[in-house]
Parts: C-alpha cells; structure tokens; sequence
C-alpha cells in the first residue's frame, strides 16, 4: 500500500513539499505471488471448457484446433487433481455378487457444457472396441459420428472424467439413453447388406427403460474449488 504524506500549507509558505512515497513491501509480495500463483488443472479444465463453448450452440462443433486445446488439459488430468483418491469408499470391492454401483460426482455445469433417439431397434457401428488402462489418451467423440454412445465394463475400480458439450438437457431434447444390442445376424432389412468380415463391427439397438440393475450413487465433489468467472 502507498502512503503519501505532505507538510501543512502553513499561513505564509508559498509551497508544498512533498515526502517520499513510503511503500509496504510486504504487501507488494503478496500481491506478486497472488497474482502468479498456478491455476490448478481442473480451474484449468474449466477455463478452457468455458472458452471453447462459449461460442457453441446445437450443431455448432468447436473447432478442431479448440479441440485439440481441450484434449491437451484432460491428457494431463490425475484422479488427484478431481479429488479422487484409492482410500475412498468409491473404489472399494463389493462382496455382493451384483453389479456395482456408479458413483457420479457433478463438477460444474453450465447451458453449455457440464468439466442421446426414438423407440425402436437401430443400426450402430462399433466405432472403438478395445482395453483401455489408466492413463490413457483422451476420447474424443462426436455428434454426427456416433455422438456420446458408449459401453463400458470395468475390470477394476476405476474414474472416467467426462466433459459433455452441450450436457444433457431433457427440455432441449437431450436425454441419458440407455439401449439393448443384439449382434447384427439377429434381424435383417431390406437392401442392407454388411460384408461378412466386417458383421461383427456392427449392432442393432433397442431403446430401454434404465436397467433394474443399474445403480447410479451422487456424491459431493470434494475437490479443489473451481472459481467462476
């Protein structure tokens, strides 16, 4: 803080004298070292959702150079950095012979981003069918090529960081579906044909009620805070 000081315009002096400016070096550190502390990687996350969509809507897609910056945070993202450790109760082992329950724990979300089909049977293509270990690259997947549709079996206890854009929105038409596959040799159509090699990269799908089985927990996201701006 400055502090400046002047002697009193005495009765007769034609001039102010002014005294040095006294300066408080201690909180002149302060403010240094608020100003370069590093941003935490999920205020990081955030920051880079926050600019990337901020000028997305329905079908609009980021660019693929704000892309690229999206997949450059989450590359590098540890369960650490969301709070997550092995101690919690999340990653526990069930004795239960059922199947687990998700544990969701909601970061933030916006009308842009939070760091989907009519009844019937439809066609799909597998677009990716392999083992992933932590950690792994980031996934990107979009809307006019497969969209947000995806399968997984977890070997072991494991956290999956999702960052949807635009998040689900049941008034906008964008709901958590959930469907049935059945290989694609189970039904046949008209003038579709698949070459033999290439039948088991595909599936039919049948929209579902949520699976019985299927156990979604909410929990408090306990991690580092994620500052608005």
């Amino acid at each position: 803080m400055g502090i400046e000081t002047t002697t009193p315009n005495r009765k007769g002096n034609k001039e102010i004298y002014g005294l040095p400016v006294e300066t408080n070096s201690h909180s002149k550190t302060r403010k240094c070292r608020r100003r370069h502390r590093k941003m935490s990687p999920v205020q990081s996350l955030y920051q880079t959702c926050k600019d990337v969509f901020s000028y997305c809507g329905a079908g609009i897609v980021p660019s693929p150079e704000d892309i690229q910056r999206l997949r450059s945070v989450l590359d590098t993202m540890k369960p650490a950095d969301v709070g997550l450790t092995p101690e919690l109760p999340y990653f526990r082992m069930t004795v239960a012979r059922r199947t687990p329950a998700i544990t969701y724990l909601h970061l933030h979300e916006c009308e842009k981003f939070s760091v989907t089909t009519p009844p019937g049977v439809r066609l799909a293509k597998v677009k990716v069918d392999a083992d992933f270990t932590a950690p792994c690259d980031t996934s990107i997947l979009y809307p006019a090529d497969g969209g947000n549709m995806h399968c997984f079996t977890a070997v072991t206890a494991c956290a999956v960081l999702d960052v949807l854009g635009p998040p689900y929105s049941d008034p906008d038409g964008r709901h958590c579906q959930y469907y049935l596959d059945f290989p694609f040799s189970h039904f046949s159509v008209d003038g579709l044909s698949v070459a033999e090699e290439e039948k088991e990269g595909y599936a039919w799908l049948q929209e579902i009620e949520k699976p019985g089985d299927l156990a979604v927990d909410g929990a408090m996201y306990r991690g580092p805070k994620i500052v608005e701006n």
